[in-house]
């Protein structure tokens, strides 16, 4: 069972693919789960209590994601660079792809980028990591033409600005595409075992959905982002437990997705 490591990560790597040859209906992407900045960035101008806090990384996100891409046998794409250096889950042209303030904090290093340290910032963490989730996609595509599933795996803070989240476990989604997300909404025996809202801890509108549309609306799969509090993720056991929930859960609403596609079928036809 992978750690719930919430040292500081030392990696070159800026992308990593675990069980890439998974025969799993899924696709599993985890763009938060390291807190390693190059060392050339010299730590962005942080403390090390800093870079182990939620600022810098989806914490117990990458533990949980590799678990769950084991027991649903699924690729997992997973950033192996701090959201701080570049958030991957953000298109190239956001200004928020690089924060100069993160949850009432300042980092040093993001202030008045120019546009040239913007781009070679894109080109360390946001394009290699971008390669590989296309090349697994075209993967899934070519095993199981588009009857699989992008998802993507993150954590949150019970507490934001200064404000307590009530939600324990959000299923997000973009306007385009409701229906994995319906389909997990939809079965109440996993959903109803923690507080789980739609859209929430973040919407769409926050531009939170960015690899949903580039990589699961663009080839025309099923997708959805899941978000766990990070507070159910504190030990092994507890990211083992998450991950026994979502594995039976999405195998749960794929199935439902998959028999629902005849009728579908059958009811455009007329």
């Amino acid at each position: 069972m992978p750690s719930p490591d919430r040292n500081i990560h030392h990696s070159e790597r800026p992308v990593s693919v675990i069980n890439p040859a998974g025969k799993g209906r899924f696709l599993l992407v985890c763009e938060h789960a390291s807190n390693h900045i190059p060392a050339r960035l010299d730590n962005l101008g942080l403390d090390e209590d800093a870079l182990a806090s939620h600022i810098a990384w989806d914490i117990g996100a990458g533990a949980l994601a590799e678990a769950l891409c084991l027991k649903i046998d699924a690729p997992l794409v997973r950033s192996e660079i701090s959201r701080l250096v570049y958030d991957c889950n953000r298109s190239s042209d956001a200004p928020d792809a690089i924060v100069e303030i993160s949850d009432r904090r300042a980092i040093p290093g993001n202030s008045a980028l120019d546009d040239a340290a913007r781009r070679q910032r894109q080109a360390i963490a946001y394009t290699p990591f971008r390669s590989a989730i296309s090349k697994a996609a075209q993967d899934r595509n070519a095993g199981f033409d588009r009857d699989w599933a992008l998802v993507t795996i993150h954590s949150f803070t019970p507490v934001y600005e200064g404000k307590r989240r009530e939600v324990e476990i959000g299923i997000l989604h973009s306007d385009e595409d409701t229906l994995l997300a319906d389909a997990m909404l939809e079965s109440s025996a996993h959903a109803a075992r923690f507080i789980t809202r739609r859209n929430e801890p973040y919407a769409p509108t926050d531009g939170v959905i960015h690899t949903l549309q580039v990589h699961g609306l663009a080839n025309g799969v099923a997708n959805v982002m899941i978000e766990v509090r990070n507070d159910l993720l504190e030990d092994t056991a507890a990211i083992a437990s998450i991950a026994d929930l979502l594995a039976d859960w999405l195998c749960t609403a794929m199935r439902t997705l998959r028999a629902r596609a005849p009728r579908a079928a059958e009811e455009a036809r007329g």
